[in-house]
C-alpha cells in the first residue's frame, strides 16, 4: 500500500527520517485489516449470521483477518474469504454418502431417516400437539399417533413403549423388575456380550443394583440351565440377541416360547421391544429415557409411510445393483477415470444378522481417491480392498446415484 504526496522530512528530535519513494511511501498493509464490525455489515455475512448464528460467522471474521495480516489475503478480500469458509450449517455433522456396503453403520449414523421421516421431523420441529389434543384443547397422551402406529405394526404384542435405545430399555427393565425379594436377572453366558465402543451388557446391567445370575456356558446352555436358576429370587429371565458375533459349531439355545414356561417374566432383548410395558411405564426412570418429540414424529412416519431406506436396501436385486454400476462406471470411464464393476459382499450391520452376507455390486477405484472422497464437499466413504477402494452400491441409495459420480469426478480431479 502507498501513501501519495509525502515529502522528505528530518525529524531530529524523533530520529526519524521519511524518505521519499517518489511521491509515496510503504504503509504497513495490517493497518488497513477492516474492522470486525464493518465485515459483520457484509450482507452476506449479516444474512450468515441470521442462518448460523453470530459465533460462526465471527469466527470465520476472525481467522480471515489474521490471514490478511499475515500477508495471505489482501484486507479487502477478509469479507470474501470470510464467506468462502462459512460452514454449510450451524451443526458440525457432514452428510455421508455411505458406500462401504454396511446397511446400518453405526459409525455413520445407523439406519438413515426415509424422506417421510425428514419431512416429519421438520414439521415437528417447532411447537406441536405432541402432548396435547387439538379438538378437546387438554392435555393428551404424549406422542400417541406414533404409538398408535407401532402397536399396529406389532399386533400381537398387548401394549408398546419407546425409550431412547436399547441401553434405556434394558436399563428400565432391570430398575423396574428388579426388587429387593427378587433382585436376579437369570441369563445364558453365552449371552453376556460387548458391542462397540467397549459397552458391555453385563455392566448395564449391575449398574441397576441388579444380580446377574449366569447360566451354561459360552456355547451351550439348555431349558434345564434356566429351570435350575429360577425361584422366587427371579425378577425376570432376559434373552439376548448375539448382536455382532456369532457361534456356530457344538452349541445349543432355548428359544424364547420354552422359556416363557418357567412361570417367571421373559424380557427379550432383539432391539426393539419389552415385555411387560405398563409397569415399565409407569416407573419413575421412564420420564428420564422417554423420546423426545422429534423422534415421535421420525418414528411414525417410519411406520406409516413408504419403504425406509434400509428395508429398501435389504431388498434390492443384486442384477438392478449391477445394472446401476454398470451406468455408472461407463460415465467415470468416458472422462478418463480408471474404474470398473466388481462383484461384492455387502452386510446388515449395525449388529443385526450377524454373519448374513448380501450380494452386491461396488465401483472399483483407485485407492488413493478415498481420501479426498471422504474430505470432499460430498463426502463419501467406501471401503479399501487389496489396494482398491471399493463403493458398494447395495449401501448408496438409486437416488444418490448422480452425486457419486460428481463426487468422484471432483475427488479425480484434485
Amino acid at each position: 500500500m502507498w501513501l501519495a504526496d509525502l515529502t522528505a522530512d528530518h525529524y531530529p528530535e524523533a530520529g526519524v527520517v521519511c524518505r521519499p519513494r517518489g511521491n509515496v511511501r510503504d504503509v504497513d498493509s495490517r493497518r488497513l485489516v477492516p474492522r470486525t464490525d464493518l465485515v459483520l455489515a457484509d450482507p452476506r455475512l449479516a444474512e450468515a449470521e441470521r442462518r448460523l448464528g453470530r459465533p460462526l460467522v465471527k469466527a470465520a471474521v476472525t481467522r480471515a483477518q489474521q490471514r490478511a495480516r499475515d500477508g495471505q489475503i489482501a484486507p479487502d478480500e477478509v469479507a470474501d474469504a470470510a464467506v468462502a469458509e462459512l460452514p454449510a450449517r450451524a451443526a458440525g455433522l457432514t452428510p455421508v454418502i455411505n458406500a462401504t456396503g454396511v446397511l446400518v453403520h453405526t459409525n455413520l449414523g445407523r439406519a438413515p431417516l426415509s424422506a417421510a421421516a425428514v419431512d416429519a421431523i421438520t414439521a415437528a420441529a417447532g411447537s406441536c400437539d405432541v402432548e396435547f389434543d387439538l379438538a378437546t384443547g387438554v392435555r393428551a397422551r404424549r406422542g400417541a399417533g406414533a404409538l398408535d402406529a407401532l402397536a399396529r405394526a406389532v399386533p400381537a404384542a398387548e401394549a408398546v413403549a419407546v425409550v431412547n435405545n436399547n441401553a434405556a430399555a434394558l436399563v428400565l427393565a432391570a430398575t423396574a423388575l428388579a426388587r429387593p425379594e427378587a433382585p436376579e436377572i437369570v441369563i445364558s453366558r453365552g449371552e453376556l456380550i460387548e458391542i462397540g465402543d467397549r459397552f458391555r451388557l453385563p455392566d448395564l446391567l449391575a449398574c441397576t443394583g441388579a444380580t446377574l445370575r449366569e447360566v451354561g456356558t459360552t456355547n451351550r446352555t439348555t431349558a434345564a440351565d434356566y429351570a435350575e436358576a429360577t425361584g422366587p429370587r427371579t425378577a425376570f429371565v432376559l434373552k439376548v440377541h448375539p448382536s455382532n458375533f456369532r457361534i456356530e459349531g457344538f452349541t445349543a439355545s432355548v428359544g424364547v416360547p420354552a422359556l416363557t414356561e418357567l412361570g417367571v417374566p421373559v424380557l427379550f432383548d432383539i432391539g426393539s421391544g419389552l415385555l411387560a410395558p405398563h409397569r415399565l411405564t409407569r416407573h419413575p426412570l421412564a420420564r428420564a429415557l422417554r423420546v423426545d418429540k422429534l423422534t415421535l414424529a421420525a418414528l411414525e412416519a417410519t411406520l406409516t409411510g413408504p419403504v425406509p431406506p434400509v428395508a429398501a436396501a435389504l431388498a434390492a436385486d443384486p442384477a438392478s445393483l449391477f445394472d446401476r454400476a454398470e451406468r455408472i462406471v461407463a460415465r467415470l470411464a468416458a472422462a478418463g477415470l480408471d474404474a470398473h464393476v466388481v462383484p461384492a459382499t455387502a452386510a446388515v450391520g449395525g449388529g443385526g444378522a450377524p454373519g448374513v452376507e448380501l450380494a452386491s455390486a461396488a465401483i472399483s477405484l483407485p485407492g488413493a481417491l478415498a481420501v479426498p472422497l471422504r474430505r470432499g464437499s460430498l463426502a463419501v466413504v467406501g471401503r479399501l480392498e487389496a489396494g482398491r477402494l471399493l463403493l458398494d452400491l447395495r449401501s448408496v441409495p438409486p437416488e444418490a446415484d448422480e452425486s457419486l459420480v460428481t463426487a468422484i469426478r471432483l475427488a479425480a480431479s484434485r
